[in-house]
């Protein structure tokens, strides 16, 4: 019982500190968390221990119509993230200064990223529409979750059990012909819950690129991505429960070039699944054992126009393969044997293969091992102060690391809290770093060691006018050793290597939060982040993390009434691209405005329609920086002459939608 209250007491703390952007609007809409498990209600445990937590809820995606998870992450604080092409793209995030390969993804707890690519995300594959909520851990977070972890978690949780039947309907319209249908039943028969659910979401898109060679004639970036899912669990006994989940994507995904495209595309089919067993016990001792399995191919196909004008080219025919199958076991128990103390201690076990014809990484197999212990105080200790530390022990092939970690936290008192994150991260090199080996492209080194960091967070928040005001001031700093980048300078390979820099990278900064709850159902948040990243010794921002950014929000959204709107806007300064020929360039400076209003059209609250403008002032921006090619007319007259162009963020975008609850 005392665990179940802890994870709640957690979550309503998480909660408190989320935006007004992020509070629920009605009974209907209240996040009740039903399940016990160790494993999820890991992130709210560690934020009791000063692991600092953002909670996305369900009706913050619903209020911003976000039809895929990097639109529902705009709202975190800290987090920079732009979808490279509109939904369903890869996307750049900078999380506390980090890169995008640095933020480890997973769902229900599944690993996710991509190990042929650390620097692509899932969000090509993930539909908001399954999402109960999006727990966002900043900071280093080896210690449970292993590589890939180093400055943050963005762990997706998907529809979550309900002993009513119950469900939802969602159907949305925008103005690039885009269209959305949704949808999710969940309830119990006995002792056996489920949850299905279903999507289906599609788009000729539109012009990826500020500017296109006349010889690129698929010149709109499109999207076609259906989903289906079903979880089920099961009460074995009244302190033992089976969970099992399974979910599989179908999407067909435009991935053109400003140039010579006649048809470029990736036809990925993915599978997730994965199988639970929870033991939580009266007496403080709770245990999961787990077993998963992610299975992500794609078949890719490129057809070019050539120039001059002549016969199109097939340069990859339809099928050529890219993929990956990842898959394995974990186990977590916790004790208590000492009054005041509990311990934990646990097994991780992933093994991982993967190749891909198209950029030529020969088939390639990679298994990993870690040893988890950490002991934490309990309330028997103190009810205000709360310590953790721990030691995880990786093994994978060629590399041995240990990492550590302590956090804390202590409740001066109702309205003043101070905590800290410290410790060691590790990042694994990726399958393309190693063993790539196409003649376009870097050339993998497999001599490449693991990346190292040593992190802190530390902050200062609290609460004011009896809790309707709430602020928290974050200082973080991590030192980063054997970052693995790339270099051009050695001549036996001319289109480059990875190397792991010689400098260490420091990413220090600050980050401010303010939220407060007004009368009549308003709401103010604003965040501004402030980071430096810099290898030792340099006075240069590294390129694409923006150095200033932030958010402000207004919402209205009454307990009572039908009528709710919400207004954002993004801000960020300069942010620093190098593309060949051209140098070194600021894309940032710029702020991105969104709008949302919907009403109730029943007095129970079942029937919703919205209406929502992303981008509202038609701000056109570079979303991951500038890059050059070979132009037409460089190929032409043989002077391979370059043409700068740069990714566009989402224009001006109107969407419709409709929602039937039930």
């Amino acid at each position: 019982m005392k665990s179940i209250i802890v994870s709640r007491a957690a979550l309503a703390l998480s909660l408190a500190f989320a935006s007004p952007a992020l509070a629920d609007e009605g009974e209907g809409d209240s996040i009740v968390v039903t399940g016990t498990s160790l494993e999820e209600t890991l992130p709210q445990q560690l934020s009791r221990y000063g692991h600092a937590i953002e909670i996305v809820t369900d009706t913050q995606i619903r209020d911003a119509a976000a039809i895929d998870t990097a639109r529902a992450l705009e709202a975190v604080p800290g987090l920079f993230i732009r979808s490279q092409s509109g939904p369903f793209s890869y996307v750049d995030i900078a999380l506390q200064g980090s890169r995008t390969k640095d933020v480890l993804w997973t769902m229900d707890g599944i690993r996710l990223n991509n190990r042929l690519y650390g620097g692509t995300s899932p969000n090509d594959t993930m539909a908001a529409s399954m999402i109960e909520r999006i727990e966002v851990l900043k900071g280093g977070e080896s210690l449970f979750y292993g590589t890939q972890a180093a400055a943050g978690v963005i762990n997706v949780v998907t529809r979550d059990f309900s002993d009513d039947l119950g469900g939802q309907v969602n159907a949305s319209l925008d103005s690039f012909a885009g269209t959305s249908l949704d949808g999710y039943v969940r309830g119990a028969i006995g002792q056996h819950r489920f949850v299905v659910w279903a999507n289906r979401s599609q788009s000729d898109g539109y012009r990826p690129y500020d500017v296109m060679q006349p010889s690129a004639t698929d010149r709109a970036r499109g999207y076609d991505l259906w989903s289906a899912g079903i979880k089920y669990q099961y009460d074995i006994a009244p302190d033992l429960r089976l969970n099992a989940l399974y979910q599989h994507t179908k999407a067909d995904l435009d991935n053109i070039s400003a140039t010579r495209t006649k048809e470029s595309r990736n036809d990925r089919n993915e599978e997730v699944a994965s199988l639970r067993l929870d033991y939580t016990g009266e007496d403080g001792v709770q245990f999961f054992l787990k077993g998963y399995f992610h299975d992500w191919k794609t078949a890719y196909v490129q057809i070019r126009n050539p120039v001059p004008a002549g016969p199109p080219q097939v340069i990859y025919p339809a099928g050529t393969f890219w993929g990956y199958q990842d898959y394995g076991g974990s186990a977590v128990v916790q004790l208590n044997m000492l009054r005041g103390i509990d311990t934990l201690i646990g097994y991780d076990f992933q093994s991982f293969n993967g190749r891909d014809d198209v950029l030529l990484i020969a088939p390639t197999d990679e298994q990993v091992h870690a040893g988890i212990f950490q002991l934490r105080t309990n309330d028997d200790l103190s009810s205000k102060g709360r310590i953790a530390a721990g030691l995880r022990y990786n093994k994978a092939k060629g590399s041995e690391k240990t990492i550590w970690n302590v956090s804390g936290r202590y409740d001066v008192s109702d309205a003043l809290f101070v905590e800290a994150n410290g410790g060691t991260s590790f990042v694994l090199p990726d399958a393309s770093q190693l063993y790539g080996n196409d003649p376009c492209c870097e050339v993998g080194n497999p001599n490449l060691k693991p990346e190292e960091s040593l992190n802190l967070n530390a902050a200062l928040g609290g609460a004011l006018a009896g809790g309707a005001i709430r602020w928290k001031a974050t200082y973080f700093n991590r030192r980063i050793t054997d970052l693995i980048d790339t270099t051009y300078d050695d001549p036996a390979f001319p289109e480059g290597t990875y190397i792991n820099v010689s400098d260490k990278v420091r990413a220090r900064g600050a980050e401010l939060e303010l939220n407060a709850d007004l009368t009549g159902g308003w709401g103010l948040s604003a965040s501004y982040t402030y980071s430096r990243v810099r290898n030792q010794g340099s006075s240069v921002q590294r390129d694409r993390n923006p150095e200033q950014y932030g958010r402000a929000a207004i919402v209205y959204a009454p307990q009572t009434g039908r009528f709710g709107a919400n207004l954002s806007a993004n801000w960020v300064g300069e942010v620093w691209s190098t593309a060949s020929g051209f140098g070194r360039m600021n894309y940032g400076n710029y702020a991105v405005v969104d709008a949302g209003a919907h009403l109730w059209l029943d007095q129970a609250r079942r029937n919703r329609f919205g209406v929502n403008v992303e981008n509202l002032f038609d701000r056109d921006y570079a979303s991951t920086g500038y890059r050059s090619a070979v132009s037409d007319a460089g190929v032409l007259d043989g002077s391979n002459s370059r043409f700068l162009y740069f990714y566009r963020g989402v224009p001006r975008t109107l969407r419709v939608s409709y929602g039937l609850s039930f």
